[in-house]
């Protein structure tokens, strides 16, 4: 019977076997996630060009340009003689015309002046030179640098007084937390663009240097835009601390400033690099608000701001736009390009988004 039971077996076809296929998930890092979401966005793109064009024109356009021969700096003024028409009103001489109405009489006069100011647009001078006889095109380079070195001193400064605030505060709560959050409820309370024009004015008082000036714009900025920071960062760590991770760091022993800085924050870095990038366009335009009304960075240094204020004269802003208008151009850039890399940003790493 045995001997049948074999003979009914049918011989297994050995070429018939099942394949595994092995299939392999290459493992992407956070990080790299975030970069890949970022740039898949073309606003993103769009933003990181124009702050590349911005820092390259700012910083690397003037050593270029003498590399090739520009001879102009930024506070030299050109003494080339140069015969200027000018239009000058006869004081006391006055005229009637045949309705008996009285007009001024102004005569146009033509001379040779020591400071080339107010120069037509000439290879010589791209965007031609302001009142004081100052290159337009090499100053917008150096107000550059000014402005966008400010924007992110004061954002990198903020960012770590908030850090340090915001963690102790949400981390021990109690007496602590209560009195750093009534000293960002004061500073929140308290108007910023009026502060920093008192502030100013203050700084004029004390015959401030000319090259301190832009430390102390800096130092004051700082001192009222760490609130905000703090606040999203005690928030944040309210939640986190009563996590897991944070309840072992703290039975294995781990000192309270090693779980705050160690294990927290990095956990809230990425909403701090999205506020970071989003408060630069708002520092740059402080900063050339305050120029504009004469406070910011004083002549003779450029910044963005105070070319504009330079202009204010109806004449000058109608007669020589070349003046005001590309300062404010880059300006706009700017705050967009911040604006656009900001949101980029956020978008990239909010964990919900698509992939």
């Amino acid at each position: 019977m045995n001997e049948n039971i074999e003979k009914d077996k049918e011989p297994i076809d050995e070429s018939l076997e099942l394949v595994e296929e092995e299939v392999h998930y290459k493992e992407m890092s956070p990080a790299r996630m975030v970069m890949r979401r970022f740039f898949r966005s073309s606003l993103s793109l769009v933003g990181v060009v124009m702050l590349l064009a911005l820092f390259a024109f700012s910083f690397l356009g003037p050593p270029i340009l003498h590399m090739f021969g520009y001879e102009w700096e930024e506070t030299e003024t050109d003494h080339t003689p140069t015969v200027k028409r000018a239009m000058i009103t006869l004081e006391g001489i006055k005229a009637k015309d045949a309705e008996g109405n009285e007009y001024e009489i102004i005569q146009f006069v033509e001379g040779e002046v020591e400071v080339n100011s107010y120069a037509d647009m000439t290879p010589s001078h791209p965007l031609g030179t302001d009142e004081k006889g100052m290159d337009v095109f090499i100053r917008l380079m150096y107000g550059g640098r000014v402005s966008l070195t400010l924007g992110f001193v004061v954002v990198i400064l903020e960012t770590i007084i908030g850090i340090i605030m915001g963690g102790i505060s949400g981390y021990f709560g109690g007496k602590v937390d209560q009195i750093i959050m009534r000293i960002v409820d004061v500073l929140n309370c308290i108007p910023t663009l009026p502060i920093l024009l008192i502030a100013s004015v203050v700084i004029d008082s004390w015959q401030v240097a000319t090259e301190m000036r832009i430390y102390y714009l800096m130092l004051i900025m700082t001192v009222f835009g760490w609130s905000g920071t703090a606040r999203m960062v005690r928030g944040q760590i309210l939640y986190l601390r009563e996590q897991e991770f944070i309840v072992a760091c703290e039975v294995m022993g781990i000192p309270a400033w090693r779980r705050i800085f160690k294990h927290l924050v990095p956990n809230i870095m990425p909403q701090l690099i999205v506020s970071m990038t989003l408060g630069l366009g708002s520092i740059i335009l402080y900063e050339s608000t305050l120029s504009y009304l004469g406070l910011g960075i004083p002549l003779p240094y450029a910044a963005w701001g105070t070319m504009i204020s330079s202009s204010t004269d109806p004449v000058t802003m109608a007669s020589y736009p070349n003046l005001w208008v590309p300062a404010g151009i880059l300006i706009v850039i700017a705050v967009l390009a911040f604006n656009f890399v900001g949101d980029g940003l956020r978008d990239a790493m909010d964990p919900k988004s698509k992939r």
